[in-house]
């Protein structure tokens, strides 16, 4: 009997993520598979949802809307800047990603943007608002170690 997916256990998966344009945005191809600790949110809700009850051997494709993902995308986090805050930076162009100081702490922003001097950043999560659309394989299962457990993640 194969051990299925639940909490406390240790899952090894290889994944295919990719966008509704069918673009790979992320893959475990070459790499090693990603090992998590099911049930401790090192995942994201819906893909963690999705892989519960699974077993190791098992393949399944799964689209995640933003709500189980990344969250949507909040127009707040998206600002217009003045280029002097870019200190030391010569050519600001969109797609650049700086880390800003903001009111949580450090946070990734991405410049969208740039007219004159003013320059457009988005701190949102880049797949903010996005539905995520993963081929899965479930290569190992395993139970957790105490000290995978008291540490809320996977041990090397």
């Amino acid at each position: 009997m194969s051990l299925m997916i639940g909490k406390n256990a240790v899952v090894s998966i290889h994944y295919t993520l990719k966008n509704d344009d069918g673009q790979v945005m992320d893959s475990s191809e070459g790499r090693d598979p990603l090992s998590y600790l099911h049930g401790a949110n090192n995942l994201i809700p819906g893909l963690e949802k999705e892989l519960e009850g699974k077993s190791a051997g098992q393949n399944f494709t799964a689209s995640i809307d933003p709500a189980e993902a990344y969250g949507e995308s909040n127009p707040e986090l998206v600002q217009k800047i003045s280029k002097e805050m870019f200190q030391g930076v010569e050519q600001i162009e969109p797609g650049m990603a700086f880390t800003a100081q903001g009111p949580q702490g450090q946070q990734q922003v991405v410049v969208t943007a740039v007219e004159g001097d003013e320059v457009t950043v988005d701190a949102n999560h880049p797949m903010a608002g996005k539905t995520l659309h993963f081929d899965v394989e479930v290569v190992d299962v395993r139970d957790a170690t105490d000290e995978e457990l008291e540490h809320g993640h996977v041990h090397g």
